[in-house]
């Protein structure tokens, strides 16, 4: 037994700790949970937890129903919202096979994998996501109006505003199972907040994305008003994306810096954004992987609708944020394609193999793009060689079937799974007649 396993062993012991829960990730990218007394860790460990695979979206058929969760000590937090007393702690887990094979459907795995490829290369890769959402004094319910917690906007400082107490609640619970955050401020929208963590190598954040999804829900619970993370709620208020910042580290030396070049950007970033930008629009099913998320991207509000970047350019798809003088380990992109709805494992794997086709295939990046792309007419865009993303889920599913680098990169079962129930989710939407058909043609047809 290593030293990480008896640290979890002995802390359970110490705290008092009486239910375990096992944490891992659907190919959609929805938590699953099963919880495991403390005598039942070291068998977990050592062999794994058995589980019927087939009942979980995307894993498995279900004549190979037989899965195993093998949890990662080095996840292992106590959960604040379950209370001191037989408390409950949680840690990540990879899913194996009843051989103790990798499964070849679990999203952490596909990460994992990406990741150690990166690492062949010489490359470690960080990422620091900035999540939005909204906050709701309504619950979920389809058949009521969304009243948003306030009515504040951008930056907003709202005296006694739920949102502040919301932040700092979320934030606090974040900080003590380890997970640290650089910003959080209101957003646009009504009701709408954002959170940034800190960087992290993206396995790390992955896992982060997912437990911070968590702790927004449970402290809304808590403060009875309702999170939601959905890409585009209200159709009159900005989206909620996951701008995310990327970088890759050689050792200790930033590998997209260079003093002296522009925007002190080397010809590894430079290559790596080429790769962002040619292979988007295969990756936007996964980066945007619902009928919803197309109504954020073309919906306006600074979300990115075509293929471009730019240096401080909050219109384009790339962004190369300003330079920090004498902070080179601070050269990073900002890929704002992303929503806060997307598998974070396979949106992030996806985007490190772009990145790496493009240097690894040399390829060259565009002339970067100065003005407000939404601005410009469709002639202008075309005339400077600027494609629109996929403005449909359809569309995305169409363009991402074709492509090899997101069949290798997450692997055949993965991808099949993903094209097809992505097409069974347009099918089912196509087939609805919306509150806009009734109200704009039932009264004149």
């Amino acid at each position: 037994m290593d030293r990480q396993q008896e640290f979890v062993l002995r802390t359970v012991e110490e705290r008092d700790i009486r239910f375990i829960r096992l944490w891992f990730t659907d190919v959609l990218g929805v938590l699953k949970s099963v919880a495991v007394a403390p005598a039942e860790l070291e068998a977990a460990f050592s062999e794994g937890i058995g589980f019927d695979g087939s009942s979980i979206e995307g894993l498995t058929r279900v004549y190979e129903a037989d899965m195993l969760a093998k949890p990662d000590p080095s996840t292992f937090q106590v959960l604040p919202w379950r209370g001191e007393r037989h408390g409950t702690a949680r840690m990540f887990c990879d899913i194996l096979t009843p051989d103790g094979e990798p499964s070849l459907a679990d999203s952490r795995h596909v990460l994992k994998r990406a990741l150690q490829h990166a690492s062949d290369k010489g490359f470690t890769f960080y990422t620091h996501p900035e999540v939005e959402f909204y906050l709701f004094e309504t619950p979920a319910d389809p058949e009521r109006p969304l009243v948003p917690v306030d009515t504040a906007g951008y930056f907003d400082h709202v005296a006694r505003g739920t949102g502040h107490d919301f932040r700092r609640a979320a934030i606090t619970m974040l900080e003590s199972m380890g997970i640290s955050v650089e910003f959080s401020h209101h957003e646009a929208g009504p009701g709408q907040n954002e959170i940034d963590l800190r960087y992290a190598d993206a396995l790390t954040t992955a896992d982060n994305i997912m437990t911070f999804r968590t702790v927004v829900k449970e402290v809304a619970l808590e403060q009875d008003i309702f999170a939601s993370f959905m890409p585009k709620p209200m159709a009159d208020h900005p989206g909620s994306g996951m701008h995310s910042h990327l970088s890759l580290f050689e050792g200790d030396r930033n590998a997209f810096h260079e003093p002296g070049a522009p925007f002190e950007l080397s010809q590894t970033g430079r290559r790596f954004i080429a790769g962002l930008l040619r292979h988007a629009a295969e990756i936007t099913a996964i980066t945007n992987q619902y009928v919803n998320s197309y109504k954020r991207m073309w919906g306006g509000a600074e979300a990115p609708s075509y293929i471009c970047w730019g240096h401080n350019n909050r219109s384009a798809l790339v962004r190369v944020p300003m330079y920090k003088p004498g902070k080179g380990n601070s050269s990073r992109v900002e890929y704002r394609g992303v929503d806060s709805a997307t598998n974070p494992y396979l949106s992030y794997a996806l985007l490190l193999a772009a990145g790496l086709k493009g240097i690894e295939e040399g390829y060259e990046l565009p002339e970067g793009a100065e003005d407000d792309v939404w601005e410009l007419t469709d002639a202008e865009r075309r005339a400077l060689g600027i494609e629109p993303l996929p403005s449909s889920l359809e569309q995305a599913i169409t363009v991402m079937e074709r492509s090899e680098l997101v069949a290798e990169t997450l692997g055949e079962h993965v991808f099949d799974f993903v094209l097809r129930n992505k097409r069974e989710e347009w099918n089912a939407y196509r087939a609805q007649v919306t509150p806009f058909e009734l109200k704009r043609y039932l009264p004149v047809l």
